[in-house]
């Protein structure tokens, strides 16, 4: 899914004042149910439902893994952590909006945890790879977590920490993901409606995830 869009192959991320302007609305309509799960894509969801986002390369493979998971309620596909506001995906592709391919994830935490939502997101791609994902290279497949609670935030970084060593012994590098409050990486603009459940809608389609074969430590006895 590698669009040579002006800097979409860039290893720097843009400056602020760099950035594409974007407008004050979506350019698009937003579809409002999930196609594979039936459930509201912007919610409103059954209380105690927690909504983490999660960045790991191409976003149409990361946003199946995650709706196969029991436990997940709804997910979507977007643009997060950057300057633009409202950004298209060519936009984003350029490399000029600061933004990640992410995806919202809900969740119930009485079927999964946080933290097992975190193990999900470490063993399904490689968090290693900077600012790139397999062939998919440019600033938009960053990895990252953007958590919307201090529970999660604790968790996904004591998971990075406990994933580490695993890797650190099976030959890989330093995890470079992105870790923040999702209100410090800004608004989740939803993707255009082609994007959202795509390999649902095309399941012969692009699918650039792929994890690192290393597991992700369990608390003894799971």
């Amino acid at each position: 899914m590698n669009w040579l869009f002006g800097s979409a192959l860039s290893s720097t991320m843009v400056e602020p004042e760099r950035a594409l302007a974007g407008r004050e609305d979506y350019a698009y309509a937003v579809p409002t149910t999930h196609t594979v799960l039936g459930t509201p894509l912007h919610g409103p969801w059954p209380d105690r439902t927690r909504v983490l986002y999660v960045a790991m390369g191409c976003f149409w493979g990361a946003e199946r893994a995650f709706w196969q998971t029991p436990g997940v309620v709804t997910t979507a596909v977007g643009y997060q952590g950057g300057y633009t506001p409202y950004p298209t995906y060519e936009e984003t592709c350029t490399g000029l909006t600061g933004h990640t391919e992410a995806v919202l994830v809900a969740y119930d935490p009485s079927v999964i945890s946080d933290e097992d939502v975190l193990r999900k997101f470490w063993e399904s791609h490689d968090p290693t790879q900077g600012f790139r994902q397999g062939n998919d290279r440019g600033t938009q497949y960053r990895s990252a977590v953007y958590t919307t609670t201090p529970e999660q935030a604790d968790a996904a970084k004591r998971t990075r920490d406990e994933y580490q060593p695993r890797l650190t012994r099976s030959g890989f590098g330093a995890i470079t993901t992105e870790i923040r409050p999702a209100s410090e990486a800004g608004t989740f603009y939803y993707a255009e409606g082609y994007h959202q459940q795509y390999l649902d809608k095309n399941p012969n389609g692009y699918c650039g995830l792929g994890g690192t074969g290393v597991s992700c430590p369990r608390p003894t006895g799971a």
